[in-house]
Formats: C-alpha cells, structure tokens, sequence
C-alpha cells in the first residue's frame, strides 16, 4: 500500500503534535495545503495528534506518580484521551 502524498502530510500533522515539534507542524501544515488538503482536514489532524499526545502524556504522568509509590493525580477519563490500548485510559 502506497500512500498518497496528502495523507501522508496529514498523518506527519499529527505527529508533529505528538512530538511537540512547532517547526514540523509549519513545514508540513503547508505540505499538506500544497497536497490539497482543506482546512477540515487538518484541523481533524491536528485534533487526532492532540488526542494521541494527551493519553501519552496521562499514562507517563500515571507511570512517574507509581514510581514515586503515590496514587495518580489523574481522574480515568475518556474524553479526549486516546483509548488506542483498549483501556478505560490510554
């Protein structure tokens, strides 16, 4: 499977949200323009690499605080956390 060029920006949009990088976002926010991508579609991938980056992030705050020997500080919610583990968190 081949994929086009402009799913292959979108899919670079979220992770460029996942890590963190200001510099990727730009570049390849306006690849995926160049590829034809509308305004929808990356904000969908935007908000996808958010959701994804948000759960990374629940579940090494979740590990740190074990480490530690203390509860996490986290409520398990599943709104707008990635759920990709299968888990009531991801």
């Amino acid at each position: 499977m081949v994929l086009d060029g402009k799913l292959t920006e979108l899919i670079a949009i979220g992770a460029s949200i996942c890590a963190n990088c200001q510099p990727c976002l730009e570049y390849h926010v306006s690849k995926a323009k160049e590829q034809g991508a509308t305004e929808q579609e990356i904000s969908a991938a935007i908000n996808i690499g958010k959701t994804v980056r948000k759960g990374a992030a629940f579940k090494m705050d979740e590990y740190a605080a074990a480490l530690q020997g203390k509860p996490s500080a986290n409520s398990c919610s599943t709104a707008n956390v990635c759920d990709c583990s299968g888990g009531s968190c991801c």
